[in-house]
């Protein structure tokens, strides 16, 4: 069968390999497998290039609009110098913002788990070899006691990506477009052809915020020339159809924009992700909607920094490495508390904790109480939800 099939391949290997010192077998199968996996990566090369699509659309779409507002409005239909530099000073101010934080998102890379996440070599051999599902999560909690995880899938077992090989970190999760595990994944965003997580979740939000804001100026300082041209006011030129379509465009965009805008404002303020506002994320004590929240101030530091006047600069000021975060205390774990020792990050600002800064805050501790659990005992200072 075997000699069937090299026949059939290549006509000549039947006597050429072995009999008249021809090519060698291995080698002519080897070609012929890297010809079978040529259209896959065909295929994989044109997805890439697919995915680029959106973001040209839109990149075309900020150069007309550049275009006719600069050249078609402010050029050829005002008439007011004064009024001309004071939209171009403000345009151009939209604009480099706009664009600044848009490209900051497209290239940002989305950080992946570090190496202390990855099996050891011993570890996952074993874990590979082992078809016994109990048996491979008693590997994945031997390895795990000494990380900072803290959330767990919905079965309570320990978040372990195949595909990637790594113990998920909190709030990572694996994206089947990237196909890579993103650190605080949000989502996967065609219109940057990039992961939204950690590394540029903050470079989102103000890419939302200055592209509304770009909107709104365009309609607003169009609006007057777009009812003039509407009605007759102003001679057909080539100018009007720029400016009423550059109306309509913008406007449109606006209140698109608006509501994602708003919806990811509300994230923050709450700091959660995308992912966990559709699914709790899943603690040792069960799901928690609120796991991650520290109060309003705070859940904003933790995507824009401490320090207020970076938090408009689509610059890096995010807290934390994106592999633990701080998080309420429902009910301190005995198991946890021995291992995670020499993972403390320290204590939140406002709160005293003689464990770990990832565990949940207690809702029923009060300030300065005692709060013992398996022989335990931690001090905790809440400060109340803003």
């Amino acid at each position: 069968m075997c000699s069937d099939f090299i026949s059939w391949s290549n006509p000549s290997l039947c006597s050429s390999p072995l009999h008249s010192g021809g090519p060698d077998v291995t080698q002519t199968l080897f070609s012929a497998g890297r010809l079978k996996m040529a259209p896959s990566h065909v295929l994989r090369c044109c997805q890439r290039g697919l995915s680029w699509i959106p973001v040209i659309f839109i990149n075309l779409v900020v150069c007309w609009s550049y275009y006719a507002y600069v050249m078609e409005l402010c050029i050829y239909t005002i008439p007011n110098p004064e009024e001309q530099v004071i939209y171009l000073v403000v345009f151009h101010l939209c604009f480099i913002m706009f664009m600044w934080s848009y490209w900051k998102t497209i290239v940002s890379r989305p950080t992946n788990p570090s190496k202390e996440f990855c099996l050891p070599k011993a570890e996952k051999e074993q874990y590979e070899k082992e078809e016994v599902a109990e048996v491979q999560q008693e590997i994945l909690k031997k390895v795990s006691k000494g990380l900072p995880i803290y959330t767990r899938t919905g079965g309570g077992a320990i978040r372990y990506c195949d595909r990637c090989q790594v113990i998920k970190p909190d709030r990572c999760h694996h994206c089947s477009t990237c196909d890579q595990c993103v650190l605080k994944m949000d989502h996967h965003c065609p219109w940057v052809n990039n992961c939204v997580g950690f590394s540029n979740y903050k470079f989102f939000v103000l890419f939302l915020g200055y592209s509304m804001i770009y909107c709104l100026f365009i309609a607003a300082t169009v609006l007057q020339y777009f009812i003039k041209f509407w009605t007759n006011q102003l001679p057909d030129t080539h100018a009007k159809f720029h400016v009423l379509f550059l109306f309509f465009v913008a406007t449109m965009f606006f209140i698109s924009i608006l509501s994602l805008f708003t919806y990811h404002l509300w994230l923050v303020a709450k700091n959660r992700t995308t992912i966990e506002a559709f699914r709790a994320p899943v603690f040792r004590n069960g799901p928690d909607k609120h796991g991650f929240t520290l109060g309003f101030k705070k859940n904003v530091k933790e995507v824009f920094g401490d320090q207020k006047r970076y938090w408009l600069l689509p610059i890096y000021t995010s807290l934390g490495d994106g592999h633990t975060f701080p998080t309420r205390l429902v009910n301190i774990d005995p198991e946890q508390l021995i291992g995670d020792q020499p993972n403390s990050k320290g204590a939140l600002d406002g709160e005293s904790m003689s464990n770990s800064h990832n565990h949940l805050l207690d809702n029923s501790a009060a300030d300065g109480k005692q709060h013992t659990d398996g022989g335990a005992t931690v001090t905790v200072t809440v400060e109340n939800e803003s």
